[in-house]
Parts: structure tokens; sequence; C-alpha cells
């Protein structure tokens, strides 16, 4: 009976396994077979070179820029997204006249497409006729316009800033959901035995959400990891490499020069860098649910 119940199972998962596979796992073989093959523009024709791609790729620095620009665009972004998020939404849980209007103007720079978002911080940025050198200016912050997609030293924080911006709401609205599923009892108990507001959101509303913040920590990873939109509408990538990451390198290695082996190398190693967060993850989550266990 339980033999024929796994069959069952199987015969279930099979239907959704087909697309799967085709979708995600097809184009991720073919690009690892990519890798091997060399092409250009003046030889579109691929050309068998085995690990010669990879070993170009290792020797040179310019590898190395775009793991460094990824790691601290993916880290800041996603740290802040979820800080704010958080925050804001501790705000809207609070029972408000305003409440429900604050909530879809939070909503906003979420639902704006990528495009159109990166296009906006863009004229902010305008170092001629944008709002924020103007607000810098005339509170006394800075006493001259500052071209900030334009300087190295500058264009990773204000591509960084763009995208918290836009995608802290998905995080307020993460949180928010899970705010509103905390025991009252619990912090109406915290709060009976003299607990104040700090101390109730760090040992019972933070702990009741740990599940979420842990799956939300990853979703978020892995949509700033792959956010190819705001980047390349800000700078392309510029100044000197200064904010390229996996996917405006990618996309402009394969689709603006042609050079598709070179770019199905950066792809490989995108998907391995992924593969290593999830895998420190799960090791994570496993550690903690053991801890828990231990304690009870």
């Amino acid at each position: 009976m339980h033999h024929r119940h796994r069959w069952l199972a199987w015969v279930f998962l099979v239907p959704a396994m087909i697309p799967v596979a085709i979708l995600m796992y097809y184009p991720m073989v073919g690009t690892a077979i990519e890798s091997f093959y060399s092409t250009s523009f003046i030889n579109p024709n691929p050309q068998f070179v085995g690990l010669e791609l990879y070993r170009k790729l290792f020797a040179s620095g310019e590898f190395g820029t775009i793991v460094w620009n990824s790691c601290i665009w993916t880290v800041f972004v996603v740290l802040f997204q979820n800080l704010f998020g958080f925050a804001v939404a501790l705000l809207l849980n609070r029972e408000l006249p305003t409440s429900g209007l604050m909530r879809s103007l939070v909503l906003l720079p979420w639902v704006l497409p990528g495009v159109v978002a990166a296009i906006l911080w863009r004229f902010m940025y305008d170092p001629q006729l944008g709002l924020i050198n103007s607000f810098l200016i005339r509170i006394g912050l800075a006493s001259e316009s500052q071209a900030w997609l334009a300087e190295p030293g500058t264009a990773m924080g204000a591509a960084i800033v763009a995208a918290i911006w836009k995608g802290f709401p998905f995080s307020t609205v993460v949180y928010l959901a899970a705010l509103q599923n905390v025991d009252r009892e619990q912090i109406e108990a915290a709060t009976i035995d003299g607990a104040g507001a700090l101390r109730r959101l760090i040992h019972v509303v933070i702990p009741s959400m740990r599940e979420v913040i842990a799956i939300n920590l990853v979703l978020t990873t892995m949509l700033t990891f792959n956010y190819f939109d705001m980047i390349w509408v800000l700078t392309r990538g510029g100044p000197q490499n200064a904010t390229h990451i996996f996917p405006t390198k990618i996309y402009e290695l394969g689709f603006g020069q042609f050079r598709f082996g070179e770019a199905a190398t950066y792809g490989v190693f995108s998907i391995l860098v992924l593969a290593v967060l999830l895998a420190l993850y799960f090791l994570a989550r496993s550690a903690g649910g053991r801890r828990s266990m231990a304690r009870g």
C-alpha cells in the first residue's frame, strides 16, 4: 500500500516537474555547455575551447570587481530593504485613521516597473536638474552639484539607494502580514509582566516572525542578486565597471558584444553563488532547528 502511494505521488509530481525541467534546468545545462565554446561578433560560429574561458576569467581583474560589486550590492540592498520594510510595517500595523491610505502609498514604489523607477531616479540624480542636488544645496549639505552616477565613488551608493526605495515595500507587505498574525495574548502577557515596547519586540514579536524573516531574506537576496533593471538604466555598469554586477555583465557580453561563451561563464558562476547562498540558508535553518530542539 505504501509503495502504491509513493508511485501515485510521483504521478502527480511529473506534470509539474516537466515544465520546471524545461524552463529552468535545461537552460542551466545549456549555459554550462555554452561556457566551453567561444564566439564573437566577427566569428559567430561557436568554437570549442574547453576551460580556456574560465582560465581567462580568473586571470582578469575584472572578474574580481564583478564579484565584489555583486556582494556589496546584494548585502546593502537586502539589509536596508528588510530593515526599512520591518520599520514601516511596525508603523502601519498601528490602528490609525489614515492607515489604509498610508498602506496604499507605501506600495507605489513596488508597483512601478523597474525601468520606470530607474528613469525616475536618473532624473533625480541629474547634476543640473536633479532634485537631490537641489535639496542638498538648499539645506547646506553641499556647495555644488554632484554627478552621482558619473563618479566611481558614488555610483554604486546611488544605485543602492534607488534599489532600496524600489524594493522595501515588498518586505513591508510581508512583515505587515506576519505582524498581524503574532499572538496577541503573548503580547498582552508580556505587557502585564512589565515588558516595554522594545522588549516585547525583541522577545515576543521577532521570535514569532523568525520563519517569515528567514524566507523573506532568501527571497530578497535572490531577487536583488539577479536585479538587472535598476543598474543597467542608471549606469550601464559604469563608470569604469564601478557598478557592474553579474546580470549587467552577462547582458553586456552576450547581447552587446556577442561573446556568448564568456557571458555563459559569468552565468555559471552566478548560479554557483546563488547555490552557496541557499546552502548557507538551509544550514543555518537546520542549525537553528537543532538548537530549538535542544532547548526543548
